[in-house]
């Protein structure tokens, strides 16, 4: 294989991580906690979309339970929205450890 096609194949990679980058960034996952109760959706770029709680986690009395609630919605969310990352990513890179890269 010679320079030129080597250094066409990168282009067309980089073209193609560059469009799985975006399509990631818009791409939206769901995190849950007791169920739907809390639920954080979130772009596999890790940007935060939405926050919903259902009226029953809510108890004045008790504000550390639905702190934890949506501390482990957000773990979820943000576990799925890597996971969905490192799946697209791996379409482009063909399985290669790419340093830098979901």
């Amino acid at each position: 294989m010679n320079q030129a096609n080597i250094m066409a194949q990168m282009r067309k990679m980089q073209q193609e991580m560059t469009k799985a980058q975006e399509d990631l960034a818009n791409t939206v996952v769901s995190g849950n906690a007791a169920g739907e109760t809390v639920r954080v959706d979130v772009t596999c770029d890790h940007r935060v979309k939405a926050v919903k709680i259902a009226r029953e986690a809510i108890d004045p009395e008790d504000p550390e339970t639905l702190e934890d609630l949506i501390v482990v919605a957000c773990n979820d969310a943000l576990k799925k929205a890597d996971e969905a990352a490192q799946s697209r990513m791996g379409q482009v890179t063909g399985g290669l450890r790419i340093p830098g890269l979901s």
